[in-house]
């Protein structure tokens, strides 16, 4: 029986986290609950799995850190959004303890980092980001990645995927939050309409499974059937294929390394309203989602690069949402701040480096807004 906690846990990815725990009590125990600030729904799930511990995001890093301590978790899920999810990603290396990581902030802002912690610590970092548990996933079925050429991340394409250029710099949240494919928070789903959460998973990619930025692809499948690919040295490509629902990279990474049945339905090939699948494939229109390039641009450079395209991302999305700036001008701002090339060369030695460059980016893009 392994006990998990999960911090997060009335996000998008904790209640789909909570949804397995329910359907598993064969083999999962909650033992622990975070949440931002729904402190009814977290008493109602805390009651709900007899879970003694649980605080909301009021207490801060240091209830974290004691959370950790009294309830010994075999596994945490981290499904904090944002930057936020940073320090407590680090709190659960430094205790030694499994980490489920849907927070792709942690890697873009510190991958270096916390790996090392990872390597000291003893601890698993294990990818929960549907795109990269795939990638994971294909790797370890081909052999490790010596033996693979090329990582092709697959992206929905967002609401704006057939739109005109020009129709899309003028696009309001509302046609923002209406995503084709995903039940998302606000942020991340302004994200997919940007295509900067695809930007993000590049740069999350090339540190988590270390290959160079020429060696990944974006390709938009709007099915969001397939998940991620790789092609192998010979030339052949691999696909992950599973309807597009998180429980699956989820549970994926607390049964792991193990593969075991759930309650999960079977991925069916046939089983639509009409009797067939068909899969789309198309190449993103770098120009009209100039957020995309500049991810690559960050990931290319790494050193603060991309802490400096995270943090100017979140102050101009979240500047969208509270409907302060346009949609066109997110990339605007993020391309201005990352201008500023001499401030984010400088090596990532330490979480001082980390913060420090995290503070300077939001501090130039507040001053853009």
């Amino acid at each position: 029986m392994k006990k998990i906690l999960v911090l997060g846990c009335t996000g998008s990815i904790g209640t789909s986290t909570v949804d397995i725990l329910k359907n598993h009590k064969d083999r999962f125990a909650c033992c622990g609950l975070t949440a931002n600030k729904n402190k009814e729904k977290l008493e109602e799930l805390a009651s709900f799995f007899e879970c003694p511990y649980s605080l909301t995001s009021e207490e801060g890093t240091e209830g974290i850190k004691k959370l950790i301590e009294k309830t010994k978790p075999d596994i945490v899920v981290n499904g904090i959004a944002g930057s936020a999810g940073l320090a407590p990603s680090i709190l659960v290396l430094e205790a030694g303890i499994d980490l489920a990581l849907a927070n792709k902030e942690s890697v873009v802002m510190a991958g270096p980092v916390i790996f090392e912690m990872a390597k000291k610590s003893g601890s698993r970092i294990l990818p929960v980001d549907s795109e990269h548990s795939a990638i994971f996933t294909l790797l370890n079925n081909c052999g490790g990645s010596k033996n693979v050429g090329q990582l092709i991340i697959t992206a929905s394409g967002g609401p704006f995927r057939t739109w005109p250029s020009e129709k899309i710099a003028n696009a309001t949240l509302k046609d923002a939050l209406k995503h084709p494919t995903w039940n998302m928070g606000t942020k991340i789903t302004v994200d997919s309409a940007t295509l900067g959460n695809k930007g993000l998973e590049v740069i999350e990619a090339k540190r988590l499974f270390g290959f160079d930025t020429k060696q990944i692809e974006v390709v938009v499948h709007p099915e969001s059937i397939i998940h991620s690919l790789v092609r192998t040295n010979d030339g052949i490509v691999y696909a992950q294929l599973s309807e597009p629902d998180m429980k699956h990279p989820i549970i994926q990474a607390l049964d792991w390394p193990e593969v075991k049945h759930n309650f999960m339905k079977p991925f069916d090939l046939t089983d639509t309203a009409t009797g067939s699948r068909t899969l789309t494939f198309e190449k993103p229109r770098m120009d009209d989602f100039p957020l995309l390039k500049l991810a690559f641009k960050a990931a290319e450079k790494d050193n603060c690069h991309p802490i400096a395209f995270n943090a100017a991302n979140e102050i101009a999305a979240w500047a969208f949402i509270d409907e302060k700036i346009r949609f066109e001008k997110i990339a605007q701002i993020v391309e201005k701040v990352m201008e500023n090339e001499d401030e984010w060369n400088s090596p990532v030695r330490d979480t001082k480096d980390i913060f420090e460059a995290d503070s300077l980016a939001r501090s130039i893009a507040k001053k853009l807004v």
